[in-house]
């Protein structure tokens, strides 16, 4: 891997006819805007199920899933130096291939990606709820609280709330907050012989599946909780001079987030047996529990678990929503998901309709014979792993696009590992439920339908042209 030293400006040739984004973003605020981003329902949520496939080595998929974002950061890394645009993946596949249904299935399938995080993230605040309740909540009540979480999502979308980088760094702090203390009260645990260390490095997996499987199997679903540093290159238009700081600020709150999943899963296994991790909905609280029995800690740690998670569910509609909205706008969606409230100026109908994609969603994974939590965060780590491939794919096709300013480079074998793993963690091969191949393609039949039925009904207008960098 090689970096060039990018010239000391804040706008490049290549940017300054497009940027009209107040840069308020420096490398502080970028920092914790990516590990904010990364934190969250992943490791909130899946730590007990990581634990079931691979017994107590579960620090070792949250490595292995470190491993594949990195190679996928790297060439988000070249791209957003190169292209430092708030548009992501779909300017990247659009520059590339210059295929407007390639673009919109890549579109779509983020904004799948953010319904399914969203939906994950209701789950594990409604399970956090009751706990801090303490009423003994079962799978129906689960799936009518995170129901009625998602209501109250919608409402506050309606209402056009928007979240500040003021208020990204607090529930940042508060993640922190809950994962720190999983840490240190862990480890003062292990200190006073209070936990049994030899599970850490104990493989039990299940009967059905070789080491190698399991260890796939559980890196598919360890890997929800490490996406959410592509949403950084979003903010490329936001920050002082990106081609700079991006890299070792990326690189940087990856090793962090993955330090804070290896020590988090350490303590979960030395304090708890695996079987109990794996049959609880909320395994950081249960950890903190064995860790600290005589201290009110176990209130305050559900309360944590439900910030960290609610912002997350919050940030992931708006998203989808306003993305619905913009492919709406640009004739690629039907025309009704481009209304607009006149008083709130919020996408009224872009908001009902994603809202009722998550409700079908969530109560989709209730009524199958699966984990809903699992089947979500594995199906939202599908969406993106599918996306990754593309973007590691577009790094090699855009080498032939020279650009006038320096910019971030890596090693070719990078993207083509990157590609090769995340292809790799797509397919069956790594042991995912059949359920969230069922849900990934549902709503990306969904997408394709909407599409075609917009093509009919607009083809004697203009031909449909989807413009990433013009998404809102």
């Amino acid at each position: 891997m090689a970096t060039k030293d990018t010239q000391n400006t804040q706008t490049t040739p290549d940017t300054k006819d497009h940027t009209q984004l107040k840069r308020v973003m420096g490398p502080k605020l970028l920092l914790l805007f990516i590990v904010g981003d990364i934190l969250g329902t992943g490791v909130y949520a899946l730590t007990g199920q990581v634990a079931a496939e691979v017994g107590g080595a579960a620090w070792l998929p949250f490595l292995v899933a470190f491993g594949v974002a990195l190679l996928t950061a790297l060439s988000y890394l070249e791209l957003v130096t190169k292209y430092p645009r708030a548009a992501g993946a779909a300017l990247y596949v659009h520059k590339a291939f210059g295929l407007h249904f390639l673009t919109f299935i890549v579109c779509f399938t983020v904004m799948c990606s953010g319904l399914t995080s969203a939906a994950t993230a209701s789950q594990a605040f409604a399970a956090n709820l009751f706990v801090a309740m303490g009423f003994e909540a079962d799978k129906r009540w689960i799936t009518l609280g995170a129901l009625g979480f998602m209501l109250l999502i919608m409402v506050v979308n309606l209402r056009g709330a928007t979240e500040s980088v003021r208020a990204n760094v607090i529930l940042t702090l508060i993640e922190l907050s809950g994962l720190l203390m999983v840490i240190i009260l862990g480890f003062y645990a292990i200190s006073g012989g209070q936990a049994d260390f030899s599970r850490v490095v104990a493989f039990d997996t299940p009967e059905d599946k070789s080491v190698f499987l399991a260890v796939t199997s559980a890196t598919a679903l360890a890997f929800f909780a490490m996406v959410g540093f592509e949403d950084s290159v979003n903010m490329a238009e936001e920050t002082h001079d990106p081609s700079r700081i991006f890299p070792k600020v990326m690189l940087t709150g990856l090793g962090i987030t993955a330090l804070i999943y290896v020590l988090v899963s350490i303590c979960a296994v030395a304090l708890v047996p695996v079987g109990e991790l794996a049959k609880s909905s909320t395994p950081l609280v249960l950890v903190v529990k064995r860790a600290a029995p005589n201290l009110p800690v176990e209130y305050i740690m559900p309360i944590i678990s439900m910030f960290a998670v609610a912002n997350s569910a919050l940030i992931n509609m708006m998203m989808a929503s306003r993305l619905l909205y913009g492919m709406s706008r640009q004739g690629v969606l039907p025309a009704f998901l481009a209304h607009v409230h006149r008083k709130n100026q919020t996408p009224w109908t872009a908001i009902l309709f994603t809202t009722a994609l998550a409700f079908g969603l969530i109560i989709l994974v209730a009524l199958a014979d699966s984990q809903a939590i699992r089947a979500l965060g594995g199906t939202t780590a599908l969406l993106l792993l599918g996306v990754f491939a593309f973007v590691n794919i577009a790094v090699l096709v855009l080498r032939r696009d020279q650009v006038k300013h320096r910019h971030f480079t890596i090693s070719r074998v990078v993207p083509w590992l990157g590609a090769a793993a995340c292809l790799f963690l797509v397919t069956p091969l790594t042991g995912r439920d059949v359920i969230q191949y069922q849900v990934a393609g549902w709503l990306l039949l969904l997408g394709v339908v909407m599409w075609f039925v917009t093509w009919f009904a607009r083809r004697r207008e203009s031909r449909m042209e989807l413009d990433p960098s013009s998404l809102e």
